[in-house]
């Protein structure tokens, strides 16, 4: 799976969790920043990841260095090899 094709699935991730237009979500975007996600929100977000993509379980300390979605798109790809 391509770069690009993460990107795609996590665009409509991104939005489904935090409740806005998929459009508006870039590999810019900050977790913290731009959406206000807090620790909770991240832990939902990578266990909707893991479903959706079907990889093991993202350890805490890899889940704490996600800042943007460009950050999430390299990790999957990572674990997507």
């Amino acid at each position: 799976m391509s770069a690009e094709e993460i990107f795609k699935i996590m665009q409509a991730l991104v939005a489904e969790e935090f409740v806005m237009n998929p459009e508006s979500v870039t590999m810019e975007t900050s977790f913290e920043d731009d959406l206000g996600a807090n620790s909770v929100d991240l832990v939902e977000l990578a266990m909707a990841m893991e479903e959706r993509f079907e990889i093991e379980e993202v350890p805490e300390e890899e889940l704490a260095g996600l800042k943007t979605v460009g950050d999430a798109v390299r990790l999957l790809a990572k674990r997507l090899k």
